[in-house]
């Protein structure tokens, strides 16, 4: 009996061992080869994916970024903006105490007219020296003819004098004539020579004059501008952003106040330079916005910057010093939406992950 039941459970463990090889066979040979064509077929369609488009998550959307700042200091006394408030280029942000300006500018224009004054008195002077030269001239013309005549009378004279036929009375008259007219020509071109000198300085404090109106004009355009600068405008339309100043505050030239970020933005990828073989501006882009999950936007490559990021940098790399090791770089790539998006907030610095239709 004991043989027999013995028999019995080798005949079923011998059973038991080939009804499990069809499984073992499954588990050691079908699964890895189906694991094995599927990775393939992964495979497969990675080559062709990536022989048709180009895609990185190094990608991130870019905006420009103003700045507000103040052209004058002063405390603020209007504030009419705040954060995330949306503004027309030409909107009227802030105003600063414009007091102090008002006088600047009082003082200035009083200065140009206190000028402008002197000026119409120099004029009239020069007028009134430049007749009286004129008249000196005409003095030396007359004074040089009288001149002339008694220097003529005076040899006539002289010669019938010594030939008897003049009286002496007759020849000192003659001379008295001629010293008369010589001290009138001298003093005629004296007194001219005075008025000449008096004109020119005259005229030298005219220009001093003139010149000192042109510093005062610039002066009071200096004073309406920086009065004008009390008010600040937004310098384009978007949204307010980063506004670090309140009413009351005493702001500085050139301190920033607030950002103005326009609604216009576009994507700058980071391509790997292996990714840039057949890539070219005008072709076209899908761009997923991990804040749109669902929606892929279209857009086109605008351009490709001329020089890698590391070249760009602040400090680029100096790959002449030390040990080198090749590090792959990566070029940005500007690329513009080819759709309206103004109904998504889609804003400078969300991540983005665009796909380049390169073939």
């Amino acid at each position: 009996m004991t043989e027999t039941n013995n028999e019995k459970i080798n005949s079923n463990n011998k059973n038991k061992q080939n009804d499990d090889r069809p499984e073992y066979f499954k588990k050691r040979v079908l699964v890895p080869s189906i694991l094995a064509g599927i990775l393939l077929l992964l495979g497969i369609f990675a080559a062709i994916h990536s022989t048709f488009y180009q895609s990185t998550d190094d990608a991130f959307v870019e905006g420009r970024l103003i700045s507000v700042a103040p052209r004058v200091s002063g405390p603020v006394v209007k504030l009419l903006v705040d954060d995330n408030y949306d503004v027309k280029e030409g909107d009227l942000l802030l105003e600063i105490d414009p007091n102090d300006y008002e006088v600047k500018l009082h003082q200035a224009e009083a200065k140009l007219a206190e000028a402008k004054a002197q000026l119409k008195v120099s004029q009239k002077d020069v007028e009134m020296k430049s007749s009286n030269l004129k008249e000196s001239y005409e003095d030396i013309t007359s004074t040089s003819s009288k001149l002339d005549f008694a220097q003529k009378d005076y040899k006539r004279y002289d010669e019938m004098y010594k030939s008897g036929i003049a009286s002496k009375q007759e020849y000192d008259n003659s001379k008295t004539h001629l010293t008369v007219a010589k001290a009138n020509y001298k003093g005629a071109t004296e007194k001219t020579k005075s008025l000449k000198s008096a004109l020119e300085s005259h005229q030298a404090k005219i220009d001093a004059v003139e010149a000192e109106i042109q510093r005062l004009e610039a002066e009071v355009e200096q004073a309406k501008l920086d009065l004008s600068y009390t008010k600040i405008y937004a310098p384009q339309s978007g949204k307010v952003s980063a506004r670090s100043v309140e009413k009351g505050n005493y702001v500085q030239i050139g301190q920033p106040l607030m950002q103005i970020v326009p609604k216009k933005v576009w994507v700058v990828a980071n391509f790997k330079e292996i990714q840039l073989t057949h890539m070219n501006p005008g072709q076209p882009v899908s761009i997923k916005i991990d804040t749109y999950p669902s929606k892929r936007f279209k857009g086109r490559i605008e351009s490709i910057q001329r020089a890698t990021g590391a070249k760009s940098s602040l400090f680029p790399p100096e790959n002449a010093v030390g040990s080198y090791v090749k590090i792959v770089q990566r070029v940005p790539v500007k690329i513009v939406f080819e759709e309206d998006i103004s109904k998504y907030n889609i804003v400078p610095g969300m991540s983005v992950v665009p796909k380049v239709k390169v073939k």
